[in-house]
């Protein structure tokens, strides 16, 4: 973030340390004052100052620490006690490898415990043959003492048949397969992962019918942790086998898994794709509330559209719990999250998009009720947009800020948090995807608080969509694209659990996001929350391509038809009807927040007769394409229910 006038120190309790930092005040935020070296909220007469974070859990805690031992390997969870599971995880044993976890469980007192790999996993439970190698993998669980599971199928690589060593080069996240940075899929891949210490890192790449063409490529020579290896030159329509190789000092660690390339944009071949949204923690315990998600119904959305075949799978927000106002806590929930979907997205990606509960946020205290809540900054670093793309691997082809506005209040720096990775569009043969965020600069107390400054939930602010248009125009001009869906977490119209705010708030269109150049200056944005709905709709029904909105954020599935006979005001509407604009047509808006999270039933709106097959079952959405014709199926990954038969929208 470019220097602003003046700064404040910021202070977070981590792991029972305070540790206080110097900050930047944007100047968004015109009612935040630096006193006594703490930031604080000026409110008319009343001040309200920022809390400390108290990071309860980091992934370097929950990793564990771990170091070799003469009989196995030993961990460090610092303050923690509770248990760990753990077991060897076997790979090439089938295309998904996951831990098989031992009979027995290691008492973790005062953050120490240990797995005794000589005394308990030799002979007939050595199903990796680590006696003979000296080599394997490890996967464990990390559960407090009252039964709450913090950390998903953590893994660790050995060497060593006694002494053990940890393996330093050992891969403990992906590797994942992603899109290119430009949005494309048919000649260049992006390979990401994360390893224990820093390393080097190669992938060699292997055509699975031409066996003696082989690819390697490699990172930087900068030994790093957070590796993403470019794939190119690549042939469309491909299937290539892959191997991650890292290295450490003299030691090694390898994992080999594949991957099939796009046809050509406008090949116009059968393929399928899935959508999904709204995985956080739900309610029963378990891996249903495993530490921001729910991974019991996660990994069976993943392996079911492994299964169906699709070759990508859109999963727009609320993966996470979130809402919190500690990064490393939000990283240790992406974690998790990413742990569930990984066996699956070793071979095709799974695209993130963002929603509200990936918020990561600033709370000032107040003495009674809800803290007051902003998107957290400095911006570069701790907003909710960038420890997103810190997570995430996405096309970087999206606007870059809501800088250079005429409600910017410094266009000579940067005032906005970045777009970047949250917002892009990607193509698959004759199919676009464009990811937008209806979250961005989300002030979650801004309802109540307007004086905070911020953005509503649900409103996509002017830069964001002056970039849809264009990219519209582009993708409206290429002729290789038969169809186009657009993708935000919230939706126009609500159904069933937000009817109170998405983009509808009741009907109450007084609501937007709030840019003020002063404390008491007026409020620069121009269009309420229905008028901003209806000026994104306008958009996408001018272009013929785009066939359907996919939203979440109500938990539940259902399909909207939006057409002239659909009543989308509130009583006393007087401004503009764009029911009456030329460009009006037919539209779907296709809700599918059931990956997960607490149901939501359905509720009253000036729609309700034109939604379709509202469920509360938890769902995966399909979609067929077969040339130029389309058609969605919809099945219940927990019990393979059809919820929509296989037929057009």
């Amino acid at each position: 973030m470019k220097k602003l006038t003046f700064s404040v120190v910021s202070c977070q309790l981590l792991l029972g340390f305070y540790q206080c930092y110097a900050i930047d005040l944007p100047a968004v935020h015109p009612n935040l004052i630096e006193e006594n070296g703490h930031l604080v909220f000026v409110d008319k007469q009343e001040k309200y100052s920022v809390r400390p974070v108290d990071t309860k859990y980091t992934i370097e805690q929950l990793v564990g620490n771990p170091i070799g031992t003469d009989s196995g390997l030993q961990f460090n969870f610092g303050h923690l006690n509770g248990r760990l599971y753990y077991g060897f995880i076997k790979q090439g044993d089938g295309r998904y490898p996951q831990p098989v976890f031992y009979k027995l469980f290691s008492p973790i007192i005062n953050g120490q415990t240990s797995i005794d790999i000589l005394g308990y996993l030799g002979g007939k439970y050595d199903m990796i043959g680590w006696e003979e190698s000296g080599r394997g993998t490890l996967g464990y669980r990390v559960v407090t003492q009252e039964g709450a599971m913090l950390y998903d199928d953590g893994k660790i690589a050995f060497t060593g048949k006694s002494p053990f060593e940890v393996n330093l080069a050992s891969i403990v996240e992906g590797p994942f397969i992603n899109l290119a940075e430009e949005g494309t899929f048919h000649e260049t891949v992006r390979v990401s992962f994360e390893t224990l210490n820093e390393t080097t890192a190669t992938v060699v790449v292997h055509e699975t019918i031409d066996k003696t063409t082989v690819h390697s490529f490699t990172d930087d020579d900068t030994p790093a942790t957070h590796h993403e290896i470019t794939l190119f030159a690549l042939r469309p329509d491909t299937v290539y086998s892959y191997t991650v190789k890292t290295s450490r000092q003299n030691q090694f660690y390898t994992e080999s898994y594949s991957f099939k390339t796009a046809p050509l944009p406008g090949s116009r071949k059968p393929f399928s794709f899935a959508y999904a949204s709204d995985s956080r923690e739900a309610q029963g315990g378990g891996e249903r509330n495993m530490a921001g998600t729910n991974s019991y119904i996660m990994k069976k959305i993943a392996a079911l559209v492994s299964f169906k075949k699709a070759v990508f799978m859109q999963f727009t927000g609320d993966m996470i719990n979130g809402y919190s106002d500690s990064v490393e806590l939000t990283k240790v929930e992406y974690r998790n999250w990413k742990r569930v979907i990984e066996p699956f997205a070793h071979y095709s990606p799974i695209v993130a998009g963002i929603g509200n509960h990936e918020a990561v946020t600033h709370k000032f205290k107040k003495p009674v009720g809800w803290d007051i809540a902003i998107d957290r900054f400095p911006y570069d670093t701790d907003s909710a947009e960038a420890v997103f793309a810190s997570q995430f691997v996405n096309p970087i082809n999206g606007p870059d800020s809501e800088d250079g506005t005429p409600y910017d209040p410094n266009p000579n720096q940067r005032d906005f948090p970045s777009y970047q990775e949250n917002v892009f569009y990607y193509i698959y043969d004759n199919v676009a995807m464009i990811v937008l965020n209806s979250d961005y600069w989300y002030a979650p107390s801004l309802e109540i608080f307007p004086e905070i400054c911020g953005n509503l939930h649900g409103y996509m602010m002017d830069k964001q969509l002056a970039w849809l248009e264009a990219t519209l125009a582009t993708l409206d001009a290429d002729n290789n694209i038969d169809f186009v869906f657009v993708t935000h977490h919230t939706p126009a119209f609500p159904n069933g659990g937000h009817v109170e705010s998405d983009m509808w708030y009741g009907g109450n269109n007084t609501l937007r996001a709030v840019v003020k150049h002063s404390a008491d200056g007026d409020n620069l944005i121009e269009r309420g929350i229905i008028e901003q709905r209806d000026h994104y709709l306008k958009m996408i029904m001018k272009s013929q391509k785009v066939i359907a909105f996919l939203t979440g954020d109500e938990h539940n599935f259902n399909v909207l038809k939006i057409d002239k006979r659909a009543n989308i005001y509130p009583h006393g509407w007087d401004k503009e009807d764009i029911r009456q604009s030329p460009h009006f047509r037919q539209m779907y808006q296709v809700n599918n927040g059931a990956g997960g999270a607490p149901y939501y039933a359905q509720e009253e709106t000036p729609w309700r007769s034109h939604v379709q097959s509202f469920t509360t079952q938890n769902a995966v959405v399909f979609f067929h394409v077969h040339g130029k014709s389309i058609k969605m199926e919809v099945l219940n990954p927990d019990t393979l229910d059809t919820i929509w038969p296989s037929r057009d929208l």
